[in-house]
């Protein structure tokens, strides 16, 4: 099946490549050159592990195509997605300029019958405005049909997430859509929920909206555990047992950051708010997830706040492993909240620290983790990165000034911290 993917971003090149590797014809198009250059060259602009090895068979095998073209793009195949970024606007909801610039460039090349499918995370009804849009400005009078089908990746596991997902959520409002649609995806052998475009919509807010909850529900529990002398891990452990429960997602920690749950919960509010709702569970959970954050620096500042020209060593700056995403990363407000206390910082991120180096140039980026911890009065953990956790605490222990580790991730266990002669510090412990 020929297939156009509009938009390189993390969702657009991930499925794009992914559609390619299963066996469609796939043609990315981006309005960035250089970006479209590097992709041509087999050079990923972003890191995602395993992507770049499927990025080269594919492009090897002609099977994944590259271009700054997006009428031949869009007249040469079948189906068109749309994976443009959706950033959030001042008032919290999604800024759609880039998904309806994508509709009206697809009405100028509509040249026979589309399967448009809006793949960028949109609120409910954008569907109806983007087949508006086609519709007030397509040149003939060819029909198209548009679909909602959320994506639901993960960073750091996107790929497994698209071959070995729990679900394929399709929106459709016809059966010629919803039978192209099947047969796109059939290849992967994923279980294919269908439903209407509005429902398909909610779903992907519902689902994140859902995921960032159990983020702050843990974290609140969390505090309380800190302040009654229980051990939050056993407690998430004992409550991740029960199967309606379930253990993902209870990970006590500095709160949720990326591209996807703070802006999808905000979206989700303002959603509500302008069908005169007030959603107050996410509302606190959005309350909570700011407070975290505030909770960390609280902690490292207690300890640094009598010392004459302290110095912290910052390991981890993405918001989460195995990705140099650091969208609303718990480390930059960390940081920031520290420089204004005239603390001085140095840092270490195994892959995300020229993307921080970006907005954030006037602090001391270290070429390894061991750096990082020379000569500091703490080390405060923000990425649970597998480095840190098989560091070599001996080394860690020699190189700082005070033995005093604060982890935002509790990748450490207290007790053997302690009788390897740490001060140690973590979440709900």
């Amino acid at each position: 099946m020929n297939v156009c993917m509009i938009g390189t971003g993390y969702v657009g090149l991930v499925t794009g490549i992914c559609l390619a590797h299963i066996g469609h014809n796939v043609t990315c198009v981006d309005i960035d050159t250089h970006k479209i250059e590097m992709l041509k060259k087999g050079e990923l602009p972003i890191f995602e592990p395993g992507l770049e090895d499927l990025l080269k068979v594919n492009v090897s095998d002609k099977r994944l195509h590259f271009t700054n073209d997006i009428k031949q793009a869009v007249q040469n195949s079948q189906v068109i997605f749309i994976a443009v970024g959706t950033p959030p606007a001042k008032d919290g909801n999604a800024n759609l300029t880039n998904v309806f610039e994508a509709a009206h460039d697809i009405a100028a090349a509509l040249n026979e019958y589309k399967v448009i499918v809006n793949k960028s995370t949109v609120p409910v009804g954008t569907a109806e405005k983007v087949s508006e849009i086609i519709q007030k400005n397509k040149k003939s009078e060819t029909d198209f049909s548009v679909v909602s089908n959320p994506e639901f990746l993960k960073e750091g596991s996107a790929i497994k997430d698209i071959f070995e997902g729990d679900r394929i959520v399709i929106g459709v409002e016809d059966q010629n859509a919803q039978a192209i649609m099947e047969q796109l995806y059939k290849p992967l052998s994923i279980p294919v929920y269908v439903t209407d475009v509005k429902s398909a919509e909610m779903i992907k807010y519902a689902s994140n909206a859902f995921l960032a909850t159990k983020i702050s529900f843990i974290n609140e529990i969390a505090n309380v555990c800190e302040k009654v002398g229980a051990d939050i891990t056993k407690v998430a452990g004992g409550m991740g047992l029960d199967k309606r429960i379930g253990a993902s997602f209870l990970n006590a920690g500095l709160g949720y950051g990326g591209s996807c749950f703070p802006k999808d919960a905000k979206a989700l509010v303002e959603t509500a708010k302008q069908a005169g709702y007030h959603f107050k569970i996410l509302n606190a959970v959005i309350e909570v997830n700011d407070k975290q954050k505030q909770i960390m620096v609280d902690k490292i500042s207690k300890y640094v706040s009598k010392l004459n020209n302290p110095v912290v060593g910052i390991l981890g700056l993405a918001f989460k492993p195995n990705t140099d995403d650091i969208r609303e990363a718990p480390s930059l407000y960390i940081i920031q909240k520290l420089k204004e206390q005239g603390i001085k910082l140095k840092a270490y991120d195994p892959i995300a620290m020229e993307n921080t180096k970006i907005i954030i140039p006037d602090i001391t980026y270290c070429s390894n983790l061991y750096d990082a911890c020379r000569d500091v009065d703490v080390v405060v953990i923000t990425t649970e990165w597998e480095e840190f956790k098989n560091m070599d605490l001996d080394i860690v222990k020699d190189s700082v000034k005070t033995p005093l580790i604060i982890d935002g991730r509790n990748i450490f266990d207290p007790i053997q911290m302690n009788q390897k002669g740490f001060k140690y510090i973590s979440i709900g412990r």
